[in-house]
Order: structure tokens, then C-alpha cells, then sequence
């Protein structure tokens, strides 16, 4: 296999820039894998195909607003010998930080993306408003930073108050207010995310309610996505490529009812990896980079629902997996005729 198999076309008029007037109003297409046939829907029909004895999985991560802007305000230190008063003179300009994972257990170090990334160097101070900065104390491999707050202000208080919700660059506008709400599922709990776990954005309380009402029971575990999920694969030898790891947790009275069910339904990617980890493993928390690509043999998801994502991605290697390649991109050159609205913002898949 070779990741140019995973490829299609996408007029970019499909990109969904907004989400759906009404979160259960999307689009979804379902794909009968023993039929090998779809049929078009809409979400909120979903419990039309739940059946007692399922178990619906859901992923309660809670998206941070973890894009912050600020400006550079100077070098706290310098090595000995290095320093430039030129340079001082030149430490102004806008900073944009994002956040990606606490690096200590009481979140005042994190990982971090930082732009303009090369301009800005170990010991620099960004200040973000009058009583939130922080320092640059590390760099990663990657070209990641690790960031530093200062003194004893609540992070999370302050990012709150000042963060933006990171939309994924194919969204080519700002954040709005209305993000905070509707890029965030109406189950989300457990903050950590940098990405919204997508599939679980069409959920209503009342679609929630008539799936337990047709006889599922409802299993929420807990998957941090980070932004390694969503990288692009740079080799055709895909099988060699490695996911950064992410977070993730399953309460034992959880798993339990997932293991008790007749079938498995996992909302979106990330539910899918985080009950196939444990499956795996026998380890109810800890972090993974489980990549699953054409040939994985599924151990406990049985139906997975999802939104349509990017060529030549890890998530389409999981969803070819899942259903097979030739189904799987055959229904997404459906869904383009058809005119479905794809990624984060858009419509959804619902494999059986």
C-alpha cells in the first residue's frame, strides 16, 4: 500500500466554514459494510439505527481555548557572552502561542507552538495582558517550545478569559464567540483537547436521550486529542510513520459496559483508538499512539460514526481500515457529488 491509495478530490467550496444551523442537522451518510451499499440521512436519525444491547462511546474531552496572542516583552535571560543589545532592540512584535499539553502536573510548563517560531529563543517573554506572561525555558525536536507562566496566576482562569478556540486551518476565518460553544461537544468534561473530537459535535441532549431510549447505554471515556492526530503523513511507506502520543482514560465501571455489549459504537476517531488501545493493551489509562491503517484487526468496535476528513491522513487510514478502502472511498466520492460538507464543521459517516 502506498498513501497516494488514499487520496481523492475535494472542491474546496465543501469545506465547511460554519457548523450547521442546529447541531443534529447534518448530513449522514451510512454505510452498510456487509451490503456494501449507503443510503443518504441526516444525523438526528441516528437512534433509528440503535438496537438494545449497544453501547455508544463517546469522548467527554473538553477542547481548551488554547490559542493565545500576545507580544514579546523582553529576555529574562541570556547565555553569558550572548548578549546583543541589537537584539534587545529588535524584541517587540505580535506573539501567537498554542498551547498543546501541560508539562508539569500543576500546568504552569506546557508544550507549545510558538510563532514566529524562529524568532523567538529560550529566556524571551511573551505577555499576553497585564497579569498573564510566560517565558520560553525549552525547545523541543520538533520545534516545539515549552513555555513557562509566571508567577501564581490560575492558567486555565487565564485562558478562559484570553484564549481563542483553535480552529483547524482549513476554517479560514477567526474564531468567533460562538465558537467556544459549538466547536465543543454538549457532553465535553475532562478539559485537555487542542482539537475538537468532531463526530461528537452533532450530539443534541435529546439525540443522547432516544439512543437510550431505543436500548443503548451511553460509555463516556476520555481521549485528549493533540495536534499529532491530525498531521499530514510525508512518506508513501505510511506503515512507518509514528503518531505523537495522547492522553487518555477509561473508568473501570465503563469498560466493564463496553465489554458487556452486544455491539460497540464508538463516536468518532478518537473513541475508536482509545477502546481499541485498552483492548489491546489491557490498560484502562496511560497514553497511546495506536496507528491504524488497512489490515488492523479490530478487537472491540463493532460501528464507529465520523465526519469526513483530509486526504492522505491518518483518520482515512482508520476509516479505510474500518470499512474497507474501496467502500470507504467510493462512499467519500459519493459524498462529493452529492455536495456533503466535510471536516470538523461538516456532515457525518455512520459505518455498520
Amino acid at each position: 500500500m502506498h498513501l497516494s491509495d488514499f487520496d481523492y478530490h475535494l472542491p474546496e467550496q465543501l469545506i465547511a466554514q460554519e457548523p450547521p444551523a442546529e447541531r443534529d442537522a447534518a448530513r449522514m451518510l451510512v454505510l452498510d459494510r456487509a451490503a456494501q451499499q449507503w443510503n443518504d440521512g441526516i444525523f438526528r436519525d441516528l437512534p433509528e439505527f440503535i438496537r438494545p444491547g449497544d453501547c455508544i462511546v463517546l469522548n467527554d474531552s473538553r477542547v481548551l481555548p488554547s490559542r493565545l496572542f500576545g507580544h514579546r516583552a523582553g529576555v529574562h535571560s541570556l547565555p553569558v557572552g550572548k548578549h546583543n543589545p541589537k537584539r534587545q532592540e529588535n524584541l517587540s512584535g505580535a506573539v501567537e502561542v498554542l498551547l498543546l499539553e501541560p508539562a508539569t502536573e500543576d500546568a504552569r510548563e506546557w508544550r507549545a507552538l510558538v510563532r514566529p517560531g524562529r524568532k523567538m529563543r529560550t529566556g524571551e517573554i511573551v505577555r499576553f495582558d497585564d497579569s498573564l506572561a510566560a517565558e520560553i525555558v525549552g525547545r523541543g525536536e520538533r520545534g516545539e517550545r515549552t513555555i513557562r507562566f509566571a508567577g501564581d496566576a490560575d492558567v486555565y482562569a487565564g485562558l478562559d478569559r484570553l484564549g481563542h478556540m483553535p480552529l483547524p486551518p482549513y476554517i479560514r476565518r477567526a474564531d468567533a464567540a460562538a465558537d467556544k460553544e459549538r466547536y465543543q461537544t454538549v457532553y465535553a468534561r475532562e478539559r485537555g483537547s487542542v482539537a475538537a473530537p468532531t463526530a461528537g459535535l452533532h450530539f443534541t441532549p435529546e439525540v443522547l436521550a432516544r439512543c437510550e431510549a431505543a436500548g443503548a447505554k451511553i460509555a463516556r471515556v476520555t481521549l485528549h486529542v493533540g495536534l499529532g492526530t491530525f498531521q499530514p503523513i510525508d512518506r508513501e511507506d505510511f506503515e512507518r510513520h509514528h503518531l505523537h502520543h495522547e492522553r487518555y482514560s477509561i473508568a473501570p465501571e465503563v469498560w466493564e459496559t463496553i465489554q458487556a455489549a452486544q455491539r460497540v459504537i464508538a463516536v468518532g476517531t478518537t473513541s475508536v483508538r482509545t477502546v481499541e488501545s485498552a483492548a489491546a493493551t489491557g490498560k484502562l489509562s496511560g497514553s497511546t499512539d495506536l496507528f491504524i491503517y488497512p489490515g488492523y484487526e479490530f478487537r472491540r468496535v463493532n460501528a464507529m460514526l465520523t465526519n469526513f476528513h483530509l486526504p492522505k491522513t491518518s483518520l482515512l487510514l482508520l476509516v479505510c481500515a474500518f470499512a474497507g478502502t474501496d467502500f470507504a472511498l467510493a462512499a467519500y466520492r459519493h459524498a462529493v457529488e452529492q455536495g456533503y460538507r466535510f471536516f470538523s464543521y461538516g456532515d457525518c459517516m455512520l459505518i455498520l
